[in-house]
């Protein structure tokens, strides 16, 4: 007597894929959580380390995030002298324009020093945009600390607006003698994708 296939199936329990499904779908969604996390531990690194060009923040701040008295260097290298040339770039996808107002400054290790940068928004919307700080050559990364700056928070330019943002930085007395020049860039990047950024606080 033969049996009809579709007689055979309809006896057979239901299949249960319900949970395999649950298994990839948190599989899928520990390497998304995986990819994220490696950002800032990468960053971490780089401003451990120097790796890379990244800069250190100075980790000890005050008010406002300046450093206290207590953090300032203990003396200044009067004998050698450094140049620190800025530059500015903004990144594909934030219609912003950049640049440094002060080109380079010739200083001495130790010596408390300030720079402004100069944004513009020519779009006609809020966007909310983050500045990453890359300093060369990178042995000089971790002797460059910024007691204040921009780059520690996003900023929000009106449509039209422009901002002037500050630096407050130290060349550590430490930096390798043989480096007579270096370089701090700032990479300006969309946060919100031109989204319409919420008001600034004020």
């Amino acid at each position: 007597m033969e049996t009809d296939l579709a007689d055979i199936d309809s006896t057979l329990p239901p299949r249960r894929n319900g949970g395999l499904v649950l298994k990839l779908l948190a599989i899928v969604a520990g390497a998304f959580a995986f990819a994220f996390a490696l950002v800032p531990l990468y960053d971490a690194l780089c401003a451990a380390t120097g790796f890379n060009g990244k800069t250190s923040q100075q980790g000890k701040l005050g008010v406002g995030g300046i450093s206290s008295a207590s953090d300032a260097p203990s003396r200044i290298d009067f004998a050698r002298t450094v140049t620190v040339e800025f530059t500015g770039t903004v990144m594909p996808g934030l219609p912003w324009e950049m640049r440094p107002l002060t080109t380079s400054l010739d200083l001495h290790p130790g010596e408390l020093h300030q720079a402004r940068f100069l944004v513009h928004n020519s779009s006609d919307k809020a966007i909310v945009g983050q500045a990453v700080p890359s300093v060369s050559p990178g042995q000089a990364a971790q002797h460059f600390e910024k007691l204040d700056c921009f780059c520690f928070s996003q900023q929000t330019l009106a449509p039209g607006e422009t901002k002037e943002l500050p630096l407050t930085f130290i060349v550590k007395p430490e930096i390798d003698e043989k480096i007579r020049t270096v370089t701090l860039s700032y990479a300006f990047f969309n946060v919100d994708g031109q989204k319409t950024a919420p008001k600034e606080r004020e």
